[in-house]
């Protein structure tokens, strides 16, 4: 079987709504259908993350971050809650879903681009909580949230290397994004890929909420204004400045991310690149949290 026949393959069972989960994305799940719950107490939410434990090292991690930690370090569970509130906790949860959504690979070349992939996720998480929160005017956990989960289907493709080896071939690579250079003008794609066949029904699986859709469908077809308005267009320009790329991105190997320097605008009393470096240690110590 070429690289060509699994994908659809894959394609097929995404499709037919037969996805393959491991069993920690099954419990992780249902953490997650949990706190979505209108009587999840704080006190049961505790409970649930502390049944995981590095899903409360993440928590207690995040809610010290610059981002969030506006006084004394938390110490626990319970603490932490309280100062992220349920739906950065949510965003939380689903960072332990993505991440296990690749499983644990014993193929060096399959675990490689995994852990890229996640450095690449946690980096556009942390720029677009702060774009949401600098520039556009968004919710900032919800721009987060949408960082997360914006990779679902390579992720998930990641995880069916063990059952179809070709899908690591390089030449070509389907498994790419496929995004379309950046420049000042909307740009318009329409073209399906099997990873955001495969990424709608993932995010489906996940039940999110319909503005995080729209924001990663705005991202797969190059959907975006400059300066930003919309949480897509945060998602975008997030992607844009991420200095570590996606492994499952076309230009990764060709055009290195050349763009991102050339990013700029003015907004409100300062420019882009201002406001970045304004919040570079909130970025960094948002970025880590995620990867911890």
């Amino acid at each position: 079987m070429d690289k060509t026949e699994a994908l659809n393959s894959i394609v097929a069972e995404a499709n037919r709504g037969e996805l393959v989960f491991s069993t920690n994305v099954t419990a992780s799940l249902k953490i997650q259908q949990a706190l979505d719950a209108p009587d999840c107490s704080a006190d049961t939410a505790a409970k649930l993350v502390m049944n995981e434990p590095l899903l409360s090292a993440r928590v207690v991690a995040i809610a010290n971050s610059v981002a969030y930690n506006r006084g004394n370090d938390v110490t626990n569970v319970k603490s932490a809650i309280a100062r992220l509130g349920f739906r950065t906790l949510r965003s939380i949860v689903a960072t332990l879903v993505v991440r296990q959504l690749a499983g644990a690979s014993k193929n060096p070349e399959t675990r490689a681009k995994a852990n890229q992939l996640w450095e690449h996720t946690a980096q556009v998480a942390a720029l677009s909580q702060v774009i949401a929160r600098r520039i556009t005017k968004l919710d900032p956990d919800t721009a987060m949230f949408a960082g997360i989960v914006h990779e679902v289907g390579g992720f998930y493709l990641l995880s069916r290397v063990e059952e179809f080896p070709c899908l690591l071939d390089n030449k070509p690579d389907p498994l790419a994004s496929d995004l379309p250079a950046f420049s000042d003008t909307i740009i318009e794609s329409t073209e399906e890929t099997p990873e955001t066949i495969i990424g709608r029904v993932v995010l489906k699986n996940l039940m999110l909420p319909q503005p995080v859709l729209d924001a990663v469908e705005a991202l797969w077809f190059g959907l975006r204004a400059m300066p930003p308005e919309t949480l897509g267009d945060t998602l975008l320009l997030a992607n844009e400045l991420a200095s570590i790329r996606s492994p499952l991105e076309m230009r990764f190997e060709t055009e290195p991310n050349q763009y991102a320097s050339e990013i700029d605008f003015v907004v409100g009393d300062g420019t882009l690149n201002s406001i970045l470096e304004e919040s570079e240690e909130e970025v960094r110590s948002l970025t880590a949290a995620l990867l911890a």
